[in-house]
């Protein structure tokens, strides 16, 4: 008979151990994908989240600055020298290394107009960039589709008296009210936003943008060296960084991961420890048997492979329920855990390393009770005879 019939069998007729070695070795497997697929799912869902908080890094022009003091007493600064940003070297943003990781790119111009008597601040946008990096943005109406039309923050509009489909005339021409930016709390709420080619034609700007904001917010944008990369093609432009943001929320994502991994690995400990007292249970239960086999020529190596291939099989089983049991778990919990975007991947190097991890643990756990099972004396077991 050979050595997998016997092990095959073996099993078979001990059915309630079998079944114990699999329920442990599934739960640990299982809690190790469940524990990995969420923190790839809730990975994505923070990607997901993190650009809806728009662009993370700024461009604006270089100025020379005079520190104005006399007699003890400051007078502020005086900016010498003003510049604008040419929209023509804008393409240079995307020819930096790390451009993959550019998801928009956002210029805008600015200035004041007087309307209606007061004056206010008008600022020129690409609508389409800019209402896509800006999601928070909430609007009566809708944006601006021509240049003929404008969008108003909803201070500016109280002031000025302005509702959808109203007509306003700056520098001696006339756009109608497309819609009403609901309140944000921050400056956008004073702005009037037109086009941005109409913006730079009624400000006397035509080909240059006062600012850009830079969408490149992600899991592994590397933030600071793409500020560098671009202050390096844009000399003339100060680049900064809003990293506070990404700093926290990359932080609390390897957070996670750390707690995952900690949490899986006192599983996998544990379901090595069931693996290991099963099988050391078995090897003494089974005295006599192992005695039989050694009277009939069994050498230690044959022994020591049955009980392998037995946890072996049985660690191939548990693998694989393991995998399909965690992805269910995983399934069931995400949509807790991530209202707004979840999405649960089936990897296939997951489901190869589950069912590895699985033969790994097992068989490292059976290998002292085979050895132990080698080493005992034929003439002592077949006493039990």
């Amino acid at each position: 008979m050979k050595l997998r019939n016997i092990a095959f069998n073996n099993l078979l007729r001990r059915k309630s151990r079998m079944a114990f070695l699999i329920a442990g070795l599934l739960t640990g497997v299982a809690t190790v994908v469940t524990l990995l697929s969420l923190t790839a799912a809730l990975t994505m869902e923070a990607e997901h989240e993190l650009d809806s908080f728009g662009a993370n890094i700024l461009l604006t022009p270089k100025t020379d600055e005079l520190s104005l003091s006399y007699g003890g007493i400051s007078l502020g600064g005086l900016a010498v020298d003003p510049r604008e940003i040419a929209e023509a070297d804008l393409g240079r943003i995307r020819e930096i290394p790390d451009n993959r990781n550019i998801s928009a790119v956002a210029p805008k111009v600015l200035g004041a107009v007087t309307v209606r008597g007061a004056r206010v601040m008008l600022m020129g946008v690409d609508p389409a960039v800019e209402f896509g990096i800006k999601r928070w943005w909430t609007l009566h109406g809708r944006p601006m589709s021509g240049a003929d039309e404008l969008v108003a923050g909803i201070a500016v509009a109280r002031r000025l008296g302005l509702g959808i489909g109203g007509m306003v005339e700056i520098e001696g021409e006339s756009f109608a009210v497309s819609g009403i930016l609901n309140e944000t709390g921050s400056q956008d709420d004073d702005l009037l936003i037109a086009s941005l080619p109409v913006v730079q034609r009624l400000l006397g700007k035509e080909g240059k943008v006062s600012l850009v904001e830079v969408a490149a917010l992600c899991a592994d944008c590397p933030v600071q060296d793409m500020v560098e990369q671009i202050a390096a093609v844009l000399p003339q432009t100060k680049v900064s960084a809003i990293q506070q943001v990404v700093k926290t929320r990359m932080h609390a994502l390897e957070q996670f991961r750390v707690f995952s991994l900690g949490v899986a690995a006192v599983v996998i400990l544990i379901g090595a420890l069931v693996v290991f007292v099963t099988m050391m249970g078995a090897v003494n239960e089974r005295t006599r048997e192992i005695g039989i086999f050694r009277a009939l020529g069994f050498r230690r190596s044959h022994v020591i492979g049955l009980i392998l291939l037995e946890a072996s099989w049985l660690s191939l089983f548990s693998g694989l329920l393991g995998y399909l049991a965690g992805m269910g778990a995983s399934w069931a919990i995400l949509p807790w855990l991530a209202d707004s975007h979840p999405h649960l991947v089936w990897s296939p190097t997951l489901a190869v390393g589950s069912v590895l991890l699985a033969l790994t643990v097992g068989t490292l756990a059976s290998l002292y009770p085979a050895l132990h099972a080698s080493r005992l004396d034929p003439t002592e077991a077949l006493r039990a005879l």
